[in-house]
């Protein structure tokens, strides 16, 4: 890599973004195409590729970064604190997010995607300074075997009373108790009693951000780019294999408690997906090849620079068209949309449209600020 950023890196970002705004921006939410929602409980989709490709961004990001600053003799300490700082400003960032428009802390919710995302990276920043990669793989392990344990093991009451042992219904489960426990009130209003973004299921989340550790420390190698990008396919291939045997034998594929089952296959296809990305852009050895595939995802290079601000961003912009009422009473988002659903379309195709708009939108954004050099970090 030699000091230079890698362009595959941005690109997935900057792909995984642009994912993210189209499947979080729908015209009409009871009108989706089945990969841009969620899966309904076990099992997976598209959609539930999202979440843990910036999970698992964020553990390559963090190993070159921080592997780069030590280099240039930033102690320990020092890049534990910088890196500490980033995270809580991520979660002050997702709180701020979830106050607006109500801005009532009684109701606030407290979990959600940048306040996971900064845990993460709170909790997994010692364990890339002070733990080696074989270290950090015992760490993938002992952190899927205790959620395994607490999952399947523990006795809790439901939000009812009911006991429960190792079940995984929704709101059943040890981790949905401990968030009631803890956070009762505060939960995914959608649910009340539980959060696909709950405490216990951030063990399971670190071991993904830690899964991006180790991709990013192969990349760090002295090894031909050719044979990194050959062995992330087979990593990929593996870990894939090894989600389908935890499906059936453990827990099954499950985004909302990030089950063990979940977290290898999403390493799994986090591997494949960065690794052609990573082919294409960084490693392929045909130079005229390479540019001109650049060329074609300059969009995607030019999403990723500025992800995180897109994504606070585009929740603003969401929260705004959803709270502002027009003189009739239809919400800003609900006259905006008017036209769309007035064409002679599927209603199915009419929400996708909305969304396709919405995600043009913020890509002007996003080019307007690489156009300028803005690149936001935190």
């Amino acid at each position: 890599m030699n000091g230079q950023r890698l362009l595959s890196l941005d690109a997935f970002r900057g792909f995984t973004i642009a994912a993210m705004l189209l499947v979080n921006n729908p015209g009409d939410w009871g009108h989706l195409y089945g990969p841009l929602a969620h899966a309904a409980w076990h099992g997976w989709t598209f959609t539930d590729w999202i979440f843990p490709f910036f999970v698992f961004i964020s553990g390559i990001s963090m190993t070159i970064s921080l592997g780069r600053r030590a280099a240039l003799g930033d102690s320990k300490r020092s890049l534990l604190l910088q890196t500490w700082r980033r995270g809580l400003i991520i979660i002050a960032i997702g709180l701020a997010l979830n106050l607006i428009p109500s801005f009532s802390f009684e109701t606030l919710r407290i979990p959600g995607v940048l306040q996971r995302l900064g845990l993460c990276t709170l909790l997994a920043a010692p364990l890339v300074l002070w733990f080696n990669w074989k270290q950090q793989v015992a760490w993938i392990v002992g952190l899927l075997t205790a959620y395994s344990v607490l999952m399947l093991c523990v006795t809790v009451p439901d939000a009812l009373g009911v006991l429960h042992t190792g079940s995984l219904n929704k709101g059943e489960d040890t981790g949905a108790w401990l968030d009631r426990l803890l956070m009762n009130g505060h939960l995914w209003a959608q649910a009340k009693t539980w959060d696909p973004e709950g405490l216990l299921s951030t063990l399971p989340a670190v071991a993904s951000q830690l899964t991006g550790v180790l991709v990013g420390h192969w990349l760090a190698s002295k090894r031909q780019p050719i044979e990194k990008a050959m062995w992330l396919m087979v990593a990929g291939l593996a870990c894939l294999w090894l989600g389908q045997l935890g499906d059936a034998w453990l827990m099954p594929i499950n985004k909302s408690l990030w089950t063990p089952s979940y977290v290898a296959l999403m390493a799994g296809w986090s591997c494949l997906v960065f690794g052609v990305f990573f082919w294409l852009l960084d490693a392929m050895p045909l130079p005229l090849a390479r540019q001109r595939v650049a060329r074609w995802s300059l969009p995607l290079v030019q999403f990723g620079m500025n992800a995180l601000f897109l994504f606070a961003l585009s929740g603003l912009v969401a929260k705004i068209l959803g709270f502002i009422k027009l003189g009739d009473g239809r919400s800003l988002k609900a006259a905006l949309y008017a036209p769309i659903q007035a064409l002679d379309i599927a209603p199915v195709n009419a929400s996708l449209l909305f969304a396709i708009a919405f995600l043009a939108l913020m890509y002007l954004v996003a080019w307007a600020m690489w156009r300028k050099r803005w690149f936001v970090r935190v």
